[in-house]
């Protein structure tokens, strides 16, 4: 038994002595994860009000979209597919998109690809005179992030809609008065 008292110090010496004082690895992904989350919060913090509470008016009908590219203008893009397809939706209309999302957990590591592909054609509503109402564009990471808030006005505030709608009125008026008159001519 003394034997064993006396090998006991040295065994936890040993042990203490062979076990590294900072993992560099361990503090490379802490590092890391701190950065992302960090990212994530100064994307919400730079968020317009109107990304989380969309305006509400009984003249017109609001969406919003955000998206992050390289590209300046790429961002400004995806964005404004995303809202004008969430305003075709509001209005009515159907927009096609297909997604695909692939999430691998390996230990404490999570790897995530996904794509989207979206098609904003609102064939069975009109959404004429849509606009953009808002677009506000930061940096983030070095990449650029752009918010933006679309809004189809309603009724008389919907200008284009509403010239769109008399010129077909037109259009309709003058054919059906060459039948008339032609029917008029076979008498």
């Amino acid at each position: 038994m003394k034997k064993f008292y006396i090998l006991l110090p040295i065994v936890l010496a040993i042990a203490a002595c062979s076990s590294t004082p900072s993992d560099p690895y361990s503090k490379r992904a802490e590092v890391e994860r701190e950065r992302r989350e960090k990212a994530v919060d100064s994307a919400i913090d730079k968020a317009p009000k109107w990304m989380t509470e969309v305006p509400k008016s009984t003249g017109a009908v609001y969406a919003n979209g955000t998206a992050v590219s390289g590209d300046f203008s790429m961002a400004d893009e995806k964005a404004k597919v995303i809202a004008f397809g969430k305003i075709c939706m509001a209005a009515g209309g159907e927009v096609d998109k297909q997604s695909r999302v692939f999430i691998s957990d390996i230990g404490g590591t999570t790897t995530e690809t996904s794509e989207a592909a979206i098609r904003s054609m609102c064939r069975k509503v009109d959404v004429t005179g849509a606009e953009i109402a808002e677009i506000k564009r930061v940096s983030e990471n070095g990449r650029f992030r752009t918010y933006v808030l679309v809004a189809l006005p309603m009724g008389d505030a919907n200008i284009l809609r509403k010239s769109k709608v008399q010129e077909e009125l037109h259009k309709n008026t003058a054919a059906r008065s060459i039948e008339a008159f032609k029917e008029l001519d076979k008498q």
